[in-house]
Formats: structure tokens, C-alpha cells, sequence
């Protein structure tokens, strides 16, 4: 594993960048309005007060610039000046290629990160990204001084100065969460199967002092959940059904995060060809994300009830496997007519919401997956894809995007016209579309939806995140199967801030102050329900 910690401090303390190097980031107007007394005990005696405003003088983003200020030890970079209405203000994917390509070398590291009070969340943990935890490559488990990052905030605006203390272990559960889900994202399958996935949910919920509830292999069968252990009763690692509780005194409704947690997916026997199956060990990217949003979530004081379901499967090619033409009874009671065994992911997925509802009583159902090929060319390969059943939760999770830096864009939500492409002559309905140019994304989630119920009174939402699971490389260029991102992790701490007691997390939750002032008299009058959005 890499050694890298990541600290968040108040402030860094002064050191000379030839023994701590420097990289100052931040917008270049924001980049002006530092007074040179916070950053001189950082720069001298290698650069001075008019080499710093030389430096700032010389950048002109478009959309980043930067420039070195001593050889290779301190260097100023600057993000974009303006984003458009689809991009996060955080400018938060620029932030971690910067601190990529800009960052300079060395054992003990220092970030100094300037930016406006509602940017620090999603900032943060586009600098997390930064610094994944994964790797065998020989040298790194040679290194035997381990490798240290302090970043400090400054901010400027009308919170100027450093960020108070109570923000950063909230910034630490964050990162810790997002560098999880992407560790485990990043390791491959002869580490990473379905025993191991499971203890690290075992893990957290330890650290947590829950005690999971798991359902595996033929207990699965046993009790009807028919999709999860069809798509993963080949393999030589069983497949499960984990869950991880959380249940505060005072919780006035139920939330379930669902995760896909396809730890490998071959396709089954409509197996992928040789260019499509490498970088499948990231099908279990929504699983990961969810349990490192769940750590998070909890550690910094989650008021409702909120469980995280993982549907934990690989889809392994054998004797045992599941063939195009089997029908499956899913726990939905629901029976589904194989017609592809590489669509696997809503199969399980049904089984986990299905669970949701009827099993944990929730009221708002949250369902994480990179489920669909078709989702990068529907949202792009940084904008995850929702489809949910309810209007107002479309808008709050594409405004939670914009707060945290994982970006979400609506699909098109019409079961009346999209849901006939699983029409099946034998079974209650097929598990992959007969048209392909039909919105597949979107007819993938109401497959899902289907589980629940299209009529069901709670809030379903479904975030395919096929694409931004994966990272930027070092050159700013998409390379498929470079770095796992952990993308999820912020989008659901903040889509969930109101639940949170954490003043950060509220501060990035989908509503804002006006709307908090208008129900306050209504919440008076109804305690018994605390709407998130």
C-alpha cells in the first residue's frame, strides 16, 4: 500500500520549502486577496514578496496555469476563474489533476488551498483523490519513511482566514471515506473477492460498534433472494447480502443506501471480449462508495435511521452459472427471464432495494451502481446519471453535485413508455432491454424501480456512476482503468447534510437557509417527520 497520510490542520506552521515543499492553489483572484504575511513563513527565505506577486502576475488560466517559484520546491497554480451551471464552483476535478501534476516531490508535503467557506468540502475531497491508497508496485513497499501531506485552508470572502477546527475532522471522515472507497475500488479481484469485501464491512461496522447482519451462499437461495445469488453461484467466493445499521434514538424516518457490489463481473456466459472485461474489478464502485460515505456519515452524527445494504456478488463463468433463458423468482416475488447475464448489476440491485423496502421499513431508497456502459455517453464521463421517481430529489442530488464535486446529471424518468423494453412471454419481465437505442441508462434504473414499485409512496433514487468511478491520469487525459476516484462518497454526505449534525455537512446539503426559515413554523407543527430535501 502507498504510504501517503493526508492531515488537515488549522494551520501548517511555517518551514522552508527546500524542507517541506509547497503548492499554493486556488482561483487567481482568490490567489490575490492573501495577505503576504500568511504565506511568507512558508516561502522565505527562497522567495520573496515580489518574486510571490511576480508569480501571480504571470498566471493566466485557461482554464489552470501555474508557475514555479523555487526550482522545483514551491509552485503556485491557479483553477479556473469561472465554471459553467454543470460544473461544481469547487472546480474540483482541475484541483485534483493540479495537485497531480503540480504538487511538488518529497517525503513531508504541504498544500496551502485558498478558497471561498462553501468550497472547502468539495476541495478537500477532490485533494483526497489525489493520493490513492493502492499500489504493488515494488519500490513503494521499499519506502520505509512514511510520506506526509498537511493541507491548510485559507479562506477569503466573508468567512476570511483559516478554517476552524470543528471543520477539520469532518474534512478527515470525509477523505478517510473517499480514499476507502477508492482503495477498494482499485484492488484487484484475487484480493479483493467477496470474503474480502466483506470483512472490510465487517471492519467499519466494528470501528462503528454495529454488528452487520450478512446472508450468504445458499441462505441466499433460501430465502428468495434469487437475483444476487443467481448473478454470483458460479464463483468459488459465495456470494452475500450485507447490511450495516444504524438506528439514533430521536430518528424520525428511514433511509437505505443500496450499493452494487459486482466485485467482478465477466460477463457471465454473454461474456465480455478482451478489451471490455480489463477494469471490471471497479463493478463493485457503488458498494465501496456507500460503505465509505456510511463510515463518514456516522462518525460525524447521523440523526435518522440509515442502513447500508451491499449486494456483494462476482460474476464468475462455471458449471454453476446462471444461462440466457433461466428465470429467476427475485425477493420482490417478481420472476425475471435471463435474456443477458452481463446485465447483473440491476439483478441485484432488485434484490437490495426489494429488501429496503419490505425488510428495513425505509422511506427513502438510494440505490449506488456503476451499472451502465451507456451511462458515459448519456452524462459524460464526469457527470454521474440519476433517475428517481421523484422530481424534487432530481434537482437536489444534481445541487448536492455542484456542492461536493461529484457531479450528477438527471436521466429521462418515464416508465410508461420506457418500461415495455423487458417485456417477457414467459416471465413477469426480461432483464435487458429489446432496444438498445432507447435510453438503455434510463430503462436499466426502472428495472430497479420495478422492484419497489412504480406506485411506492417513498423516494426512490437511483446514481449510476459507470464513469466518474474511474479518475484523470497525471497528463489531465481519461484513461479507462487508471485510478478508482471513490466518487459517491461526497455526493452522499451531502445529498444527506440535513440529516447530519455536522455544521459542514449542512452547510453542502441540498437546501439552504431560506428554505430551512420558511418551514420552520411547519416543522414546529409536524415533529414527527424531518424532510431531508
Amino acid at each position: 500500500m502507498a504510504s501517503v497520510g493526508l492531515q488537515f490542520q488549522a494551520s501548517a506552521g511555517d518551514a522552508d520549502p527546500q524542507s517541506r515543499p509547497l503548492l499554493l492553489l486556488g482561483q487567481l483572484q482568490h490567489l490575490h486577496r492573501v495577505p503576504w504575511s500568511h504565506v511568507r513563513g512558508k516561502l522565505q527565505p527562497r522567495v520573496t514578496e515580489e518574486l510571490w506577486q511576480a508569480a501571480l502576475a504571470t498566471l493566466n488560466p485557461n482554464p489552470t496555469d501555474s508557475c514555479p517559484l523555487y526550482l522545483n520546491c514551491a509552485t503556485v497554480a491557479a483553477l479556473p476563474s469561472r465554471v459553467s451551471r454543470h460544473n461544481s464552483p469547487s472546480a474540483a476535478h482541475f484541483i485534483t489533476r493540479l495537485v497531480r501534476t503540480c504538487l511538488p516531490p518529497g517525503t513531508h508535503r504541504c498544500i496551502l488551498m485558498v478558497c471561498e467557506q462553501p468550497e472547502v468540502f468539495a476541495s478537500a475531497c477532490a485533494l483526497a483523490r489525489a493520493f490513492p491508497l493502492f499500489t504493488h508496485r515494488s519500490g513503494a513497499s521499499r519506502r520505509a519513511e512514511k510520506r506526509t501531506v498537511v493541507v491548510e485552508f485559507f479562506l477569503v470572502g466573508q468567512d476570511n482566514g483559516p478554517v476552524e477546527v470543528s471543520t477539520l475532522q469532518c474534512l478527515t471522515n470525509a477523505t478517510e471515506g473517499v480514499r476507502l472507497a477508492a482503495r477498494i475500488v482499485d484492488t484487484p479481484c484475487n484480493e479483493m473477492n467477496t470474503d474480502i469485501f466483506l470483512e472490510e464491512i465487517s471492519q467499519v461496522g466494528k470501528e462503528l460498534g454495529i454488528t452487520p447482519t450478512i446472508i450468504r451462499d445458499e441462505q441466499l437461495k433460501a430465502k428468495g433472494f434469487g437475483g444476487i445469488y443467481g448473478v454470483g453461484k458460479a464463483a468459488l467466493h459465495p456470494p452475500a447480502l450485507a447490511v450495516l445499521s444504524h438506528t439514533p434514538d430521536g430518528a424520525t424516518q428511514t433511509i437505505a443506501w443500496v450499493g452494487k457490489g459486482i466485485v467482478y463481473d465477466t460477463g457471465g456466459l454473454s461474456i465480455k471480449g478482451k478489451t471490455t472485461m480489463p477494469g471490471m474489478k471497479r463493478d463493485c464502485g457503488g458498494a465501496a462508495a456507500i460503505l465509505g460515505a456510511f463510515r463518514a456519515a456516522i462518525k460525524q452524527g447521523f440523526k435518522d435511521n440509515l442502513h447500508a445494504v451491499f449486494c456483494l456478488a462476482e460474476n464468475a463463468v462455471g458449471p454453476n452459472a446462471t444461462r440466457p433463458d433461466d428465470i429467476h423468482l427475485l425477493y420482490s416475488g417478481k420472476t425475471v427471464e435471463i435474456n443477458n447475464t452481463d446485465a447483473e448489476g440491476r439483478l441485484v440491485l432488485a434484490d437490495g432495494v426489494s429488501y429496503a423496502c419490505k425488510d428495513l421499513g425505509a422511506d427513502i431508497i438510494v440505490d449506488m451502481a456503476t451499472l451502465t456502459g451507456a451511462q458515459g455517453i448519456a452524462t459524460g464521463k464526469y457527470h454521474a446519471a440519476v433517475l428517481t421517481n421523484s422530481a424534487e430529489w432530481e434537482a437536489a442530488c444534481v445541487k448536492a453535485g455542484r456542492k461536493c464535486g461529484d457531479l450528477v446529471h438527471p436521466l429521462v424518468y418515464c416508465p410508461e413508455l420506457h418500461f415495455s423494453e423487458f417485456t417477457s412471454a414467459v416471465a413477469d419481465m426480461k432483464n435487458s432491454v429489446a432496444d438498445r437505442d432507447n435510453s438503455p441508462s434510463s430503462c436499466a434504473g426502472l428495472f430497479i424501480a420495478s422492484h419497489v414499485g412504480f406506485d411506492w409512496p417513498g423516494v426512490w433514487v437511483h446514481l449510476d456512476i459507470a464513469a466518474p468511478v474511474h479518475a484523470v491520469s497525471a497528463s489531465g487525459l481519461l484513461l479507462k482503468g487508471e485510478r478508482a476516484t471513490g466518487f459517491g462518497v461526497a455526493l452522499l454526505l451531502a445529498l444527506f447534510g440535513r440529516a447530519s449534525e455536522d455544521p459542514l455537512l449542512n452547510l453542502v446539503s441540498p437546501l439552504d437557509c431560506e428554505v430551512d426559515a420558511q418551514e420552520g413554523d411547519n416543522m414546529g407543527r409536524d415533529s414527527k417527520r424531518r424532510r431531508l430535501v
